[in-house]
């Protein structure tokens, strides 16, 4: 059988899709080897410029390397993909509703583009995470917001919700194979339910029922998702001890010229909210989009420095043809907008070290992987820890009562 080696960049989305073609190959083998691959699957994001250079780099690479056919997929396919197969560069594109036919994907002789269809809802239910210690569930595809800078929507479609019954089996499985934590994910997981009656706070709650469930995890939500109903489960000990909430921004204004929903007050008494009951929050935030005067930055950096955010997804703004944002001005140069990234990487990095001194008690920790002969985890405020063992960790669950803070990471011995 042919050798298939999946690349997947961007989100945890991403992820789970590429779970989903590894899953339904009958004719084809995976090998987690590049240089032994036949193919090479490229799942691609195409969320910034920076995204669609990896991608273009990674092809470079393979090209370079020699030997085995490219196929091109993800949020990329729609945007990059006709041009990477008139250019030669890859055998195939198609998009992400048509990855259960990897097979035939994968068997085709002629060069061919298949966009497939941005309405289209996943079936697929995934036994196993290669090389993974965590699973991911796709619970949602798409989103309905309509935030200036995004092309996602273009991309991935309008949201709409998975079978819960699917989910459901999906995690049933999974826990019988042996994972604990579920990570739920999608392009807008808090509008999950919506249009079908039910809500995120509903599904993780039949979600803990299951047998060998131990901790969910949830990607980014905004902060309008966090509903009466999300409240109520925030003492639950099945749901990790932190949440990425999208803010985007601080200053009003600039949420405004953003297209987006949520309202800077509003935010700050959801975060001393979670932050009071003991949860790390992350956010994700955009620097140098057109109209962020130095005026507005100092004031979405005072709004900053009041909130208890411990984490961090943050990028410089990345025009994409057919957005609102794309035509604004004025526009901020680069460079400036890489000091504004780095200013609050710093803030947010010093807010993060300050929360692990202060924290002292137990970490639950799910090991995942060893590098350089550390074990690393991460605990249940999503913190990486490093741990020197000569036990073999790999996939267990560990209490550390003792541990040693450092700027960079946790570090402790078992």
């Amino acid at each position: 059988m042919k050798k298939v080696y999946f690349k997947t960049f961007g989100c945890r989305t991403n992820l789970y899709d590429s779970q989903v073609m590894m899953n339904s190959m009958q004719e084809y083998t995976v090998t987690e080897d590049e240089s032994e691959a036949d193919i090479i699957v490229v799942n691609s994001c195409t969320v910034t410029n920076g995204a669609d250079s990896h991608v273009r780099s990674y092809i470079s690479h393979v090209e370079n390397s020699g030997g085995a056919k490219i196929f091109l997929t993800g949020c990329g396919a729609h945007t990059k993909g006709e041009n990477f197969l008139k250019q030669g560069r890859v055998s195939g594109v198609f998009g992400q509703s048509e990855k259960i036919k990897i097979d035939d994907m994968l068997s085709r002789e002629e060069p061919f583009y298949e966009p497939g269809d941005l309405n289209h809802i996943d079936e697929s239910v995934v036994d196993d995470f290669i090389g993974k210690s965590r699973a991911f569930i796709k619970i949602q595809e798409g989103c309905s917001f309509r935030c200036s800078y995004c092309i996602i929507p273009h991309v991935r479609g309008d949201a709409r919700s998975m079978s819960e019954d699917k989910i459901l089996e999906q995690i049933q499985r999974l826990a019988r194979n042996g994972f604990g934590e579920f990570i739920l994910t999608g392009t807008n997981v808090g509008s999950y339910g919506q249009k079908t009656g039910s809500s995120i706070a509903s599904l993780m709650k039949k979600m803990s029922c299951i047998r060998g469930v131990r901790r969910i995890r949830l990607g980014s939500v905004e902060p309008i998702q966090i509903t009466d109903e999300f409240k109520e489960i925030l003492d639950e000990p099945w749901l990790e001890r932190h949440l990425h909430i999208a803010l985007q921004h601080t200053s009003p204004q600039m949420l405004k010229l953003m297209n987006r929903r949520n309202v800077y007050k509003q935010d700050r008494e959801l975060f001393e909210l979670l932050s009071s009951k003991g949860f790390a929050i992350g956010t994700d935030f955009i620097t140098g989009h057109p109209g962020e005067t130095q005026q507005l930055w100092d004031e979405a950096m005072k709004n900053v420095r009041e909130l208890p955010l411990t984490h961090l997804h943050a990028f410089t703004y990345s025009k994409r043809d057919s957005t609102p944002s794309a035509t604004m001005k004025p526009e901020v140069n680069g460079k400036v907008a890489k000091e504004r990234l780095h200013e609050l990487e710093k803030i947010v990095s010093e807010k993060n070290f300050a929360f692990r001194k202060a924290f002292g008690a137990p970490l639950d920790i799910l090991i995942e992987s060893q590098k350089e002969g550390m074990y690393v985890g991460y605990d249940q405020h999503f913190n990486k820890i490093m741990i020197d063992s000569d036990e073999d960790l790999i996939g267990n669950w560990i209490t550390l009562q003792e541990y040693e803070v450092k700027e960079e990471s946790n570090y402790g011995r078992v």
